[in-house]
């Protein structure tokens, strides 16, 4: 175990325990006593409010003040949080998740049990690629200093930018950063996958009023259109599970009838056209004469 590890456990066990002995701390983790009282040290310099107690049944305890207050959250409580961030743990890819992650496990008791719940996600080889460009950005974030990056946007043009960093974004399965753009002297949204050669630089900056932005784009509402189209079993459960189960209704044996609403651009095009034949749009006709010369395009690539 790595000192760093040790000290976190460290703390955790005395958040939970009222005084514990160096000989217990020194068995525990199979170091000398020494190393523990160096330990010791290490922490009060960082400011962690330890203090030691004399006698037969001294040892060391951590001040009432620090402790986290046990009415506030029960252990089932800690148990689904314990649960959902070992689950996101793929998504999150971030070593503070994991420390976060650690901290919970030593504050839930041994004896509750474990395991009712199991989340599983895409395995994507791309989500420990990115992880390098989310902690740079996290720390751009935290240190108000510019970034700048190549970045090729969806029409395969790429530019140079500098950007004030804001905010990172977890959208279903890509990560965002939020930031005032330089180059283009107004708040914009970059997708983590599509930039290279981000650097952090050197020059910080002003915070603008981002909170005011966020409002802005809150109130504005995406152009969607109500569609009705007739969907396979096979893909009925997917609707659910997006739009509820009153966007669905019998419609025949072989299909139901779904009432959704999509953007009527490239957008909502893509993601109907991921239904493949499951899925047929019967109206409005517009919206199903737009769709057709998307997949039009799409058949003229292979022709």
């Amino acid at each position: 175990m790595e000192k760093v590890e040790r000290l976190i456990s460290i703390i955790m066990i005395l958040l939970k325990k009222e005084v514990v002995s160096t000989r217990e701390f020194a068995q525990l983790f199979n170091v000398s006593k020494r190393t523990i009282l160096r330990d010791m040290e290490t922490l009060s310099l960082s400011n962690i409010p330890i203090y030691s107690v004399n006698g037969i049944n001294g040892g060391y305890g951590i001040m009432e003040e620090y402790k986290f207050d046990k009415r506030l959250l029960s252990s089932s409580d800690l148990e689904n949080i314990l649960t959902a961030l070992g689950g996101l743990e793929q998504i999150l890819i971030s070593e503070e998740v994991e420390v976060t992650i650690k901290k919970i496990e030593a504050m839930v008791s041994p004896l509750s049990p474990k395991g009712s719940i199991h989340l599983s996600f895409y395995d994507w080889k791309g989500r420990s690629e990115i992880r390098q460009t989310l902690k740079i950005c996290q720390e751009s974030i935290l240190k108000k200093r510019l970034v700048s990056f190549d970045y090729l946007d969806k029409n395969g043009v790429e530019t140079n930018r500098i950007v004030e960093p804001y905010q990172l974004h977890f959208s279903e399965t890509s990560w965002y950063l939020k930031g005032f753009c330089l180059h283009r002297m107004r708040y914009r949204t970059f997708k983590l996958s599509r930039i290279d050669n981000l650097e952090m630089n050197e020059k910080t900056f002003n915070p603008r009023d981002f909170l005011f932005e966020q409002e802005q784009e809150a109130s504005y509402q995406l152009q969607l259109v109500a569609i009705k189209a007739l969907i396979s079993p096979s893909i009925k459960d997917q609707f659910i599970e997006r739009y509820g189960r009153k966007s669905i209704e019998n419609y025949s044996s072989e299909f139901f009838l779904a009432t959704i609403h999509v953007p009527q651009n490239s957008i909502g095009f893509q993601f109907l056209a991921s239904f493949g034949t499951n899925l047929l749009i019967v109206e409005p006709k517009t919206y199903v004469e737009d769709f057709r010369n998307y997949l039009n395009k799409m058949i003229e690539n292979y022709s």
